[in-house]
């Protein structure tokens, strides 16, 4: 992970935005850890990972090139210990250092790795930041120790690290994680329910995945369904609560082609609502209109908000942004199937001085940080009030003092970096702590913004 003590200045263009009106978007992490740990699955048999496939992982010809410019910190977190999954872990042996897996602040990368390594023969510790060290994975855990799994907390109980001790074995000498039902609420992370579902192929009994109350995040499920099945496995709804995965390992295939971000995306439909009338046109490419990312739903959103989408179905898969002037008075969404759209869509309303109400984002106080704590913390310093509750979010208009020059604080989540940035076409400057924060998710954020013709400079120093 890069150095992130950089505070960075971004101010509005002052001619329009460049000419070519070109993003390039960084491939979509959820979608990369998905295919990275399936295809680690169907090459593992008797807990071990083929040495062949890490090789290729390691030099850049595998399933996804390590060497690309367009991958996060989230998916380089599980890509650093895949390329040396073929070295044993040791047995916890008395004198034998245990394996160390650090995930940094990868949740994705944890909730996925925490599972596929309980099918790896041997002992590991799985480790991470320490936000991440706070946060919860006992859910997860759970279920998987119901399912034979050795697991234990190495510190704090329900949060990493983790003590993995991989294939374990009953007396007969047969694996301990055989498979069979599991209960889990349908509130809970979607990551939680992912990593339950890859593994399920490679159980003896597959799994049968029962869902109580109300499914949040389901594209985010879908998602994993569709990647599974692509590699050959039998898994689906049975009915809208119950999702059934059949003991049919994967195929081993390289799976096709990985989208691009939508989530990344939002930040270019924030510019363009907020430039309007002032800019013609933005494009970007390698995004789907009948994606399985559930955050695809941003341009149907951007739309009351003064954004038209086309999608030009051609080779680049190219999508164009452009602004209608259409605005809505007030905006009332519900963000439970995707919850990383709505601080974008929060800092855009009150640039736009659109009054909302969000509802289903319960999920946010428990991500990076707490986000609608820092939404409401960092939107004051703007003059804007905003009002939360339980599992809601919303602003009527309510207007504060605000700060002459305001420092916009991350709070270490890459999303609140890029949600303010684009304030800058209202206030015309905005000054961003921890700015290298975006590696998360877009390692070239900054540098895009610079390309459209913002003013990004580092001032750290001064």
């Amino acid at each position: 992970m890069k150095d992130r003590n950089i505070q960075y200045e971004v101010t509005a263009v002052q001619s329009g935005i460049a000419a070519d009106g070109q993003v390039q978007l960084p491939y979509s992490k959820s979608l990369c850890n998905r295919v990275l740990t399936i295809d680690a699955l169907s090459w593992m048999s008797s807990g071990r990972i083929d040495g062949g496939w890490c090789r290729r992982l390691a030099d850049g010809s595998g399933v996804i090139d390590v060497h690309s410019d367009l991958l996060c910190d989230d998916t380089q977190a599980m890509l650093n210990w895949l390329q040396s999954a073929d070295v044993q872990t040791n047995g916890g042996s008395e004198g034998v250092e245990t394996k160390v897996v650090d995930i940094g602040a990868a949740g994705t990368a944890m909730r996925f790795s925490t599972a596929l390594l309980t099918l790896l023969q041997g002992e590991v510790v799985i480790t991470g930041s320490a936000r991440m060290r706070e946060r919860p994975i006992a859910i997860l855990v759970d279920a998987l120790r119901s399912l034979g799994a050795d697991i234990a907390y190495v510190e704090q109980e329900g949060c990493p690290p983790l003590r993995i001790r991989g294939y374990a074995l009953d007396s007969d000498g047969r694996p301990r994680m055989q498979g069979g039902n599991v209960t889990l609420s349908g509130s809970v992370s979607s990551q939680y329910i992912s990593a339950l579902l890859m593994i399920a192929p490679m159980l003896p009994k597959g799994l049968r995945l029962q869902l109580t109350g109300e499914v949040i995040s389901r594209p985010y499920i879908d998602m994993t369904l569709r990647e599974m099945e692509r590699a050959g496995a039998r898994a689906g709804w049975t009915d809208e609560r119950t999702v059934v995965v059949e003991p049919v390992p994967y195929r081993r295939e390289k799976p096709l082609s990985i989208e691009r971000d939508w989530t990344a995306a939002s930040y270019w439909f924030e510019v363009v609502a907020l430039a309007g009338q002032s800019l013609r046109e933005l494009r970007l490419q390698g995004l789907c209109a009948d994606s399985s990312q559930g955050d695809v739903a941003v341009h149907h959103i951007f739309e009351q908000l003064g954004v038209e989408t086309e999608f030009l179905c051609d080779e680049s898969d190219t999508v164009v942004l452009r602004p209608s002037g259409k605005v809505v008075e007030r905006l009332e969404w519900d963000f439970t199937p995707t919850p990383d759209l709505a601080q974008t869509i929060a800092v855009t309303c009150c640039m736009l001085g659109v009054p909302f109400r969000f509802v289903g984002v319960q999920s946010l106080r428990i991500k990076e940080t707490d986000r609608m704590a820092a939404l409401q913390a960092e939107l004051a310093k703007l003059g804007y009030v905003l009002k939360t509750g339980e599992g809601e979010m919303s602003w009527d208009g309510s207007r504060c003092e605000p700060q002459a020059l305001p420092v916009i604080k991350t709070y270490k989540d890459h999303r609140m970096a890029m949600a303010f940035a684009p304030c800058a076409l209202t206030l015309g400057c905005v000054r961003i702590e921890d700015a290298m924060v975006v590696t998360k998710s877009y390692p070239h954020f900054w540098e895009q913004m610079r390309r459209l013709g913002f003013g990004v400079n580092d001032i750290s120093q001064l």
